[in-house]
């Protein structure tokens, strides 16, 4: 019978690898891609997916921005068990909450051994050994989880013990240094996305935002506004404005379901996420002209107090 496992795959160049790797040991793979609130870093799904149908593997989506998913994702944010990082996030929490999505998963499959890419001491909180030992126990995947571009530093798993994964065959690679990975890629002759942005609530700037914002009944539509715009909270009514073109559009697109205004000068569009009353629409008028080019610092700083 053939060998099976789930990878879970983010897309950059680590899961990747931990993919091909697999494939070397004749492993059948089937990727989990976690599509985040968040942010998803250098690959969204549209990238996880080509990858995935190009190495013949099949790629199953957990879409986390969306209805049960989001409101479960949510409340680890708001109340994580462990410690949070340098913003808000809480990396722990967030790693034990995909990998248990995935060993759910993984048992439905009939599978046992589930991979991830991570590199001990690569990132400073969830890669760290003992992060990695309170996931891996917390998810309830000791000795199912297989880091296999670490492997030789860490303890043996199951797999490994029986003999269906080749130990020799796994790395021992650790810390920031991406030299051993980059010769990798080339071996596997596999392509990479530049590393790029990844998740906001690790963006220092967005902590009072997110703060004030998790108390409220964020959904689907609100939290892709999270990262996006100028946000206030004037009189309890959370108001968003663009800062550029593509901003505007983004605002313009989600804003049809909420209270979208459109300036008719050259300005920033702006949508209303709470009922308001006619009073108050001034209020935004004086807003928006205040962020256009109507508008000047004096006019701005009127509303530096209501800002997130």
């Amino acid at each position: 019978m053939k060998k099976k496992c789930i990878v879970m795959l983010s897309g950059g160049l680590d899961s990747r690898l931990a993919i091909k790797i697999m494939q070397e040991q004749n492993f059948e793979v089937l990727s989990l891609f976690f599509k985040l609130p968040v942010g998803t870093g250098c690959c969204d799904e549209n990238c996880s997916f080509s990858f995935s149908q190009t190495h013949g593997v099949k790629l199953k989506i957990f879409d986390c921005t969306k209805k049960k998913l989001l409101d479960e994702y949510l409340n680890i944010i708001r109340k994580p068990k462990y410690k949070r990082g340098a913003g808000i996030n809480p990396c722990i929490d967030c790693r034990i909450f995909m990998f248990k999505k995935a060993r759910k998963f993984a048992d439905k499959k009939g599978i046992d051994l589930i991979v991830t890419g991570e590199v001990l001491d690569e990132r400073p909180m969830s890669q760290k050994k003992r992060a990695m030992d309170i996931i891996e126990e917390e998810a309830g995947l000791k000795g199912r989880l297989l880091r296999p571009l670490s492997a030789k530093l860490l303890q043996e798993t199951d797999s490994e013990k029986k003999g269906l994964v080749n130990r020799k065959e796994l790395y021992d690679i650790h810390g920031r240094n991406r030299k051993k990975q980059i010769e990798l890629a080339k071996l596997f002759n596999i392509t990479y996305p530049s590393p790029a942005g990844g998740c906001l609530l690790c963006e220092k700037e967005l902590i009072k935002r997110f703060n004030t914002l998790l108390k409220r009944k964020l959904n689907e539509d609100t939290i892709n506004l999270i990262g996006v715009g100028r946000h206030f909270i004037i009189d309890n009514i959370w108001v968003v404005l663009g800062r550029n073109q593509k901003e505007n559009k983004i605002i313009e697109f989600i804003g049809k379901k909420y209270n979208l205004i459109i300036p008719e000068f050259m300005g920033p569009s702006a949508v209303v996420l709470d009922k308001y009353n006619k009073k108050f629409k001034e209020k935004i008028n004086e807003l928006i002209i205040a962020y256009s080019k109507k508008g000047n610092l004096n006019d701005r700083k009127k509303f530096e107090k209501w800002k997130l």
